[in-house]
């Protein structure tokens, strides 16, 4: 009998196959396990995007094949509160946030852990890619193994307490590896693709989804050189750096070459572009960002050297990281980057230890 049998572990199971294997390591390293699917989103019945049926299918395929039992529990309304309407309001304010980020802080580690505890478990797991390592008394949040899937950007405001009551099984292995333990268990999601998008838009189609809750200001789209050269449909629908979707071609006594949004003017509702990917506009070598969260809970020192990204597909840059102020910090990057976008996260490391990070501003 193992040692780890009277310790009990709940999973989060998405349906997904990395959290399908989660389980299952789980459950081959004798901790006692059950699963929760959380219901985030109350779609509407003819929702032609929300995946949560079929998802909720393959999560209990797969606790059936396990024998582990499964729990629905509906978060819906604290997702909305805490996660949905800061969405919201983030892209009325013109920024682009990332509720990916914050639906692991505010939902999963934190509604979905509580919710866990009261219920008897000692830790949640979770299909994540990272890893979480316990060093002179203090939990590190550290880079998976495959760094190609490494999900530690988004989970970059987990604390002490959250990392002291999880495990995330898949950590150490590639992404290939955890398809086939899938498919040599007998999961029929082995080969389900990983999802893309966040989590209550699925595929659909962003703009129409965003007009539904927020009210949009057409306006002008200028150039670089001031002059009108067409209408955009609400600032919230664009971001830094796109290229696709401006409609904007053939103008008159322009080369014809791609446009690039550059800037969004939000007191005259202009959305500004030009023809150059590496415009000055969306060229920096520093950012500002605030709402910083470290990992232990304090950062290196008031300014150190360290790795940073600004999205999540990116490797890391180089940076010297200051603070300014008790919630201001700069970081002046090594070399330029493309299209610092203020509502996104930068997030910090030293080697593949993930310190925290901040939201640009």
């Amino acid at each position: 009998m193992s040692h780890n049998s009277a310790i009990n572990v709940t999973v989060g199971l998405s349906g997904g196959v990395d959290s399908a294997v989660s389980a299952l390591l789980l459950k081959e390293q004798g901790y006692n396990v059950s699963a929760i699917f959380m219901r985030n989103w109350e779609p509407k019945s003819d929702d032609p995007y929300c995946t949560l049926d079929e998802d909720l299918s393959d999560a209990k395929a797969v606790c059936k094949k396990l024998d582990i039992q499964l729990e629905v529990v509906n978060f819906a309304r604290e997702y909305w509160q805490r996660v949905f309407q800061y969405f919201l309001d983030e892209y009325n304010a013109g920024r682009t946030p990332n509720p990916d980020i914050l639906c692991n802080k505010e939902i999963k580690f934190k509604a979905f852990l509580e919710y866990a505890i009261q219920n008897g478990a000692h830790y949640i797991a979770t299909g994540h890619y990272a890893r979480n390592d316990l060093v002179n008394g203090q939990y590190l949040l550290k880079k998976a193994c495959d760094l190609n899937k490494d999900q530690t950007y988004f989970l970059y405001t987990l604390n002490q307490n959250a990392l002291k009551h999880s495990l995330f099984p898949i950590g150490h292995l590639q992404k290939g590896e955890v398809r086939k333990i899938a498919k040599d268990f007998g999961f029929l999601n082995f080969a389900k693709k990983d999802s893309t998008g966040i989590c209550f838009i699925g595929e659909r189609k962003f703009k129409k989804f965003l007009s539904e809750y927020l009210l949009a200001k057409p306006g002008n789209i200028i150039t670089d050189k001031n002059q009108i050269i067409g209408k955009h449909d609400g600032l919230m629908f664009y971001t830094l750096g796109q290229r696709q979707g401006l409609n904007i071609g053939g103008v008159k006594s322009m080369v014809e070459a791609p446009w690039y949004v550059i800037k969004k003017d939000l007191e005259k509702n202009n959305l500004i572009v030009a023809q150059d990917s590496n415009h000055p506009f969306l060229m920096s070598k520093t950012l500002h960002c605030k709402d910083l969260h470290w990992v232990i809970g304090n950062p290196p020192m008031d300014n150190f050297s360290a790795t940073a990204k600004i999205r999540y597909r990116q490797n890391d840059v180089e940076c010297e990281v200051t603070k300014i102020n008790h919630d201001l910090w700069q970081v002046d990057f090594a070399v330029s980057q493309h299209a610092i976008t203020p509502g996104q996260s930068v997030v910090f490391y030293q080697a593949d230890n993930c310190l925290g990070g901040g939201v640009i501003i």
